[in-house]
């Protein structure tokens, strides 16, 4: 029988688990990576952006002419792109200076208009003048839809039923912890609703960044786009976290480095955070130990900024600083 596939979308999930023992090689410590980087717009981001849509043009509550309209530091931006321009909507995404120029040249090629916003806001970042933008824009363009990924309930039932799902039925012994990086908070809770169900055990650790407010830590600056907000989203639900690790980024440029030299695995800089709180956190760990750990993205976004020396150089330079 042949095995087609109708559309890019129906290549979205069924990523693979994957054994750092290369990186991790401790054999009383086992890390198992999700590689969500492998997902075809090439990161854990394909699948809300597949469900919402999906679901939303299923039940009416997106309308079959509906312009979509979405604040995005790439890569949910970019599924959104390829979502709407195979279902025939428009697609506005706000983005700020952050987003790497690759990401808005693939934005634009994906048929997207980009709008970029320059106004540092009241928190030093971008994100409140992006959805000030988006208000003004769904404010102002006909059959206009926000889909607000930091208050819709589909983001984490994308993960439930999805990412969260295929952990589950991948492992056989139950992990002792799940480590996930943390923006708009829908995969790390998608995926640890699930994951208990099966594993009631597992300790859920979120991995923000340092200068994110999430946690209720001080703002502060942040380069790597993807992990960590200036403002707390809708969805998260903190007695569903177990514990917090904050990785600066020097620490998370340096672990994508490391990863790629001892497994071969060209990850993004939410990655690289999920790799450094992992060495953090299970260092101490009584023996044995098991982890699995969400890897969001993948690294070619990030060329100017965590593989490019210059600018890990200044980012050390700026740290020493303070």
């Amino acid at each position: 029988m042949e095995d087609v596939r109708s559309s890019i979308l129906d290549c979205v999930g069924n990523t693979p688990l994957v054994s750092l023992n290369r990186l991790f090689p401790d054999p009383e410590i086992e890390v198992l990576a999700k590689l969500e980087l492998m997902n075809p717009g090439g990161s854990m981001k394909d699948r809300p952006a597949q469900f919402i849509m999906e679901r939303g043009l299923a039940d009416g509550s997106i309308p079959a002419n509906a312009h979509i309209i979405e604040s995005s530091s790439g890569n949910f931006g970019i599924a959104l792109a390829i979502a709407a321009q195979l279902f025939g909507l428009s697609f506005t995404c706000v983005v700020d200076p952050k987003t790497t120029q690759a990401n808005v040249l693939l934005l634009r090629s994906l048929g997207a208009n980009v709008e970029i916003v320059n106004t540092v806001d009241e928190s030093g970042g971008y994100l409140h003048t992006r959805l000030r933008r988006v208000r003004e824009l769904v404010a102002s363009t006909p059959n206009s839809l926000w889909i607000n990924q930091y208050a819709n309930e589909r983001n984490w039932l994308a993960h439930y039923h999805g990412s969260g799902t295929e952990i589950s039925q991948q492992l056989i012994r139950p992990p002792d912890y799940f480590f996930a990086a943390v923006s708009t908070s829908g995969s790390i809770l998608g995926c640890s609703r699930k994951l208990r169900e099966s594993f009631p055990s597992v300790r859920v650790i979120a991995v923000d960044a340092v200068g994110s407010v999430i946690f209720g830590a001080p703002p502060g600056r942040r380069e790597i786009p993807g992990i960590g907000s200036s403002r707390v989203p809708e969805l998260l639900q903190r007695d569903e976290i177990d514990e917090v690790v904050h990785v600066d980024d020097v620490d998370a440029a340096l672990a994508c480095r490391e990863l790629l030299a001892t497994e071969g695995i060209f990850a993004g800089g939410s990655t690289g955070s999920v790799v450094a709180a992992m060495r953090k956190r299970l260092k101490d760990h009584p023996r044995p130990c098991r982890a699995v750990a969400l890897f969001p993205d993948r690294g070619d976004r990030y060329m100017d900024l965590i593989y490019d020396d210059t600018w890990l150089n200044k980012q050390r330079d700026l740290r020493s600083s303070l």
